[in-house]
């Protein structure tokens, strides 16, 4: 098999396997308590997360990890505070959704991504405006002050 298919395969299984855990917790009634307790956590691994994966700026963020997880086709755009970051498609959010799940955008993309773009820059606004959950896209604006 090649190498590319093969890892096609391993992200949709990571991204099925983290909505089958967010249609767990919701089950359970812990989304909402453990997703503020895994912010709380990847705020504070954010620097460290970055540089792991080598991102040195804030935009990114929204670059190198659709490379990876292959899940939200994002988009960065360049604005006069800093930049907006758009995703029109997510295969979490889509399979969650399938599943009937509740919403798996904060606790396993937005949040990580906020802390990783803060972690890089502690002067970042970062403002989710809307998801692909209630919407029709991810907006992400960061302000750069």
């Amino acid at each position: 098999m090649e190498m590319e298919k093969k890892i096609k395969i391993l992200q949709a299984m990571y991204a099925g396997a983290l909505a089958d855990s967010v249609l767990r917790m919701g089950r359970e009634g812990i989304l909402e308590k453990v997703t503020v307790e895994k912010k709380g956590e990847q705020m504070a691994s954010g620097k460290i997360r970055a540089a792991q994966l080598v991102i040195t700026k804030p935009q990114e963020v929204f670059e190198v990890l659709p490379e990876i997880f292959g899940c939200a086709n994002w988009k960065t755009e360049d604005t006069e505070q800093g930049f907006k970051a758009e995703a029109t498609g997510c295969m979490l959010c889509g399979l969650a959704k399938n599943m009937e799940a509740q919403s798996p955008c904060h606790i396993y993309c937005l949040d990580p991504m906020e802390a990783m773009v803060k972690g890089v820059d502690e002067r970042a606004d970062y403002k989710v405006q809307e998801t692909l959950w209630d919407g029709e896209k991810c907006l992400v604006l960061v302000s750069l002050k």
